[in-house]
C-alpha cells in the first residue's frame, strides 16, 4: 500500500478524527498497530473499502487490497467480515491492511510487521543459493528459503522468480540486514481457512474439481482447494487400471466424486469412476442372452477364465464350459493371458455384476456333439429322446454365472 495511494480516503462525517477517537476510546480498547482485527464491511468505493470497528468512526483500507473487481480479486462484498491488521492514525483516518505493500515505508514499518505477525509483500527478484532474493521497500529485500515458497506437496507451481507474493517475516535481525520470508506459511493459512469453509459445506457424493499433486502405484493425490485427499486406484475406472502414471499426471485438472470423509483423522477420498457411467447399468441391453461377443482373456484362475467384454464388464468361463466337455486340470491349458476369444452369454446377473460366458468354438462343439447323439440313438429308434433343445439343456457341466 502507497503511503497514500495518490487518494485519501473521503470525510465520511463532520467531526473530526481526534474528536471521534477521544469520544469513542475512553471505554473501549485502544487498538495498537499491528493489532489483527475481524471487522464487517460497511461500503466499498473504487479506490477504499470501509470498515465497522464496532466504534464510533470507521476503519478504511485500500481497495487493492481485496483485487481488482472483475480481474480475479478475492471476492468481497458490503456485509462480509474480513480480517485486517491496524496500521495506525492517518489522514483522520483508522488505517488498516491486510498485508504489507511493496513501498509502504521502510525498516521501520517492516519490524512492525515482523513483531506483529502482518503480510508483507515482495517481488522475487532472483534464486540464489538455498532460496531467493525478494525485494521488500526500496532497497531493501529478504530471503526465502526454498523450503519456504509455495505449499509442501502442491505440486509443480512454476518459477516463482518475477512475481508479486505475500510473505510472513520469520527473522527480522542485523537491524534489518537479515529478513528471512515465508511464502508458504501464508499459503498455508488461506487454504486453512478454505478448509474450514469446505468442511461447512463438503457432503459425500457431491462432485468436486481437483488437481493432482501427486501420482503413486496405490492411487492419486487431489487437491481441491483448502483439502488434499486420495484417488484410489480402485477409484480411478470401472476396468482394471494397468498403469496408473498413464491416465493421471501431477498437474491435472479432474472432476471426481467425495467418497468419503474423515475430518477427525484427516483423512479424505475421492472417485473418478463414481462420475463416469457405470456400463453394468445397461449390461442387459448390451449382452442380452445368446448374444455372441468378442473378448479378451484378463484373468486365468483355477475355476475358469475371467474375460474383458468392455472396461469395468468381465464375464467368467467355468472351467467344466471350455473344451466342449472335455476334462482338463486347469483352464490355463486351453487359453493364455491377453488371448482374443469370441464368446456367448449363457446368463445374466446385473445386481451381482456377473455374466456367465462359453466360447463360441465350445458351445458349438458342444451343440454339434449332441445333434450326432441325437441322431445316432433316434436312427436306432431307443425310445422318446425328447427334442434336441432338451438334451442340450440336460447337457451335464453347464454352470450358472460365478
Amino acid at each position: 500500500m502507497d503511503e497514500d495511494n495518490g487518494k485519501n480516503p473521503p470525510d465520511r462525517g463532520e467531526e473530526g478524527f481526534e474528536e471521534l477517537l477521544a469520544r469513542s476510546l475512553p471505554d473501549q480498547e485502544e487498538l495498537e498497530p499491528g493489532q489483527k482485527i475481524t471487522a464487517a464491511i460497511v461500503k466499498i468505493t473504487r479506490d477504499w473499502v470501509f470498515l465497522d470497528l464496532g466504534r464510533k468512526g470507521e476503519g478504511c483500507l485500500p481497495r487493492q487490497e481485496l483485487g481488482p473487481p472483475g480481474e480475479g480479486g478475492r471476492e468481497a462484498r458490503e456485509g462480509d467480515r474480513i480480517e485486517a491488521y491496524f496500521l495506525g492514525a492517518r489522514d483522520n483516518e483508522l488505517r488498516f491492511t491486510t498485508r504489507i505493500s511493496m513501498g509502504a515505508g521502510g525498516q521501520e514499518i517492516l519490524e512492525r510487521a515482523w513483531r506483529s505477525g502482518i503480510p508483507v509483500e515482495g517481488q522475487v527478484v532472483k534464486e540464489v543459493k538455498g532460496g531467493y532474493e525478494v525485494k521488500l521497500s526500496g532497497a531493501v529485500t529478504g530471503f526465502c528459503p526454498h523450503g519456504q515458497m509455495g505449499l509442501r506437496g502442491a505440486g509443480d507451481t512454476g518459477d516463482p522468480v518475477g512475481q508479486s507474493l505475500s510473505f510472513r517475516i520469520l527473522e527480522y535481525a542485523a537491524q534489518g540486514r537479515r529478513i528471512v520470508l515465508s511464502n508458504r506459511a501464508i499459503l498455508e493459512e488461506e487454504r486453512e481457512a478454505r478448509r474450514e469453509a469446505l468442511r461447512a459445506s463438503l457432503r459425500e457424493g457431491m462432485v468436486v474439481r481437483g488437481t493432482v499433486t501427486a501420482v503413486r502405484d496405490f492411487g492419486a493425490f487431489v487437491d481441491i482447494g483448502g483439502l488434499e485427499g486420495l484417488i484410489p486406484v480402485s477409484e480411478i475406472a470401472y476396468g482394471h487400471v494397468d498403469d496408473i502414471h498413464e491416465r493421471l499426471v501431477p498437474g491435472q485438472v479432474v472432476e471426481a466424486a467425495v467418497k468419503r470423509l474423515d475430518w477427525e483423522e484427516n483423512r479424505f477420498s475421492f472417485s473418478l469412476k463414481d462420475v463416469q457411467p457405470d456400463p453394468w447399468e445397461s449390461v442387459e441391453r448390451t449382452y442380452p442372452v445368446g448374444s455372441r461377443h468378442t473378448g479378451r482373456v484378463s484373468r486365468i484362475v483355477s475355476f475358469g477364465v475371467f474375460v474383458t467384454l468392455e472396461p469395468g464388464v468381465d464375464g467368467l468361463i467355468h472351467i467344466s464350459r471350455l473344451t466342449a466337455g472335455r476334462r482338463i486340470r486347469h483352464p490355463g491349458e486351453v487359453v493364455s493371458r491377453g488371448d482374443a476369444v469370441l464368446v456367448s452369454v449363457e446368463a445374466v446377473d446385473r445386481e451381482n455384476r456377473r455374466l456367465s460366458l462359453v466360447r463360441v468354438e465350445d458351445a458349438d462343439a458342444e451343440a454339434e456333439e449332441i445333434r450326432g447323439e441325437y441322431g445316432r440313438h433316434a436312427a436306432q429308434g431307443r425310445g422318446a429322446l425328447g427334442t434336441l433343445g432338451d438334451m442340450l439343456k440336460a447337457r451335464p457341466g453347464k454352470k450358472p454365472c460365478g
